[in-house]
């Protein structure tokens, strides 16, 4: 197994991005912690908290990623946690440390053993997502199927208004092309809205399927990051998180519900003037996406290299 070149972090330097990133994470964990505990909803801030299964006490650990050692008696805090290891004096000689000195780092080995499949699926949808041609002529609709003739089945947000009603939400619904290509926004279809669909997406289609002008494949590289946790440093979760935070904004804008009093002005994209503000951000989320998705591949890149052929 090839083994990565060791990078060494001392306690003071460490403890420092430690807590750059439990105030980052706060800003956004600590509102929703706030919420819950009061039994209180956000349509938009609480999705990447409830949507996906990386939960506010995980994202505020701090990893330095594969490859870094930290040094101190604070950093043997670490050597119980799961995928972490303490060096031994021929590591510690490799990065330039006394013996005996404490220090911990990512443990590749096990985490390679237990996380192969995870490694090399992430691999293969970020690498296939990133060459394909982005497509821009979805107009958000995946939102609108999702509530289209609601009422004959279960209301996805009950506590939530559409802004041209139920009629006027069909209306729209069948006056266009609904086009998804990602199979976790096209699962959520009414039954009704999902022969609509001009696509077929599936959760074995998926590795061929996605493309980077999806906001849902975008905000996926936060799915991604976080499963390859702590092989990859907190500080690219982050950049994930973030963009993901932006996108979900965007794309609940231009959703069929009235989210003027939660801060959310609409984009309309019934209108053409809609359809083009969606796109013009569509636009800049793909290229920014695309910039961060080669940067996740960048960091898996190693862990693929280390894989056994077996695995």
């Amino acid at each position: 197994m090839v083994q990565p070149r060791l990078q060494h972090l001392p306690q003071e330097q460490w403890l420092g991005l430690e807590a750059a990133h439990h105030a980052r994470v706060a800003r956004y964990a600590d509102p929703y912690l706030a919420r819950r505990s009061a039994g209180q909803k956000h349509p938009v801030e609480d999705f990447l908290f409830t949507y996906y299964t990386q939960k506010p006490g995980q994202l505020l650990r701090w990893h330095p990623g594969d490859g870094v050692v930290l040094s101190g008696e604070r950093a043997l805090e670490r050597a119980d946690w799961k995928f972490y290891h303490r060096l031994d004096d021929g590591q510690l000689a490799a990065v330039g440390l006394a013996p005996g000195t404490p220090a911990v780092a990512f443990h590749r080995e096990p985490f390679l053993d237990q996380r192969a499949e995870a490694v090399r699926f992430a691999g293969i949808i970020l690498k296939g997502t990133s060459m394909r041609p982005a497509q821009f002529g979805c107009f958000g609709l995946h939102e609108w199927a999702m509530v289209y003739r609601q009422e004959k089945f279960e209301l996805r947000h009950e506590y939530l208004q559409l802004r041209l009603g139920g009629e006027g939400t069909d209306d729209v619904v069948e006056k266009n092309r609904i086009r998804c290509s990602h199979f976790d926004a096209f699962r959520f279809y009414t039954p009704d809205a999902v022969a609509l669909n001009e696509l077929a997406p599936t959760r074995e289609n998926q590795r061929t399927i996605e493309q980077p002008g999806c906001l849902h494949a975008n905000m996926d590289l936060y799915k991604w990051a976080y499963k390859l946790a702590p092989a990859l440093p907190s500080e690219l979760v982050m950049d994930c998180f973030e963009l993901s935070w932006r996108i979900r904004a965007m794309d609940m804008q231009a959703s069929p519900y009235d989210l003027e009093e939660w801060g959310y002005p609409p984009i309309r994209i019934e209108t053409p003037e809609g359809k083009a503000e969606y796109v013009e951000y569509q636009r800049a989320f793909a290229a920014e996406s695309q910039k961060l998705r080669a940067r996740v591949l960048e960091s898996v890149g190693p862990l693929l290299e280390a894989l056994p052929v077996n695995a």
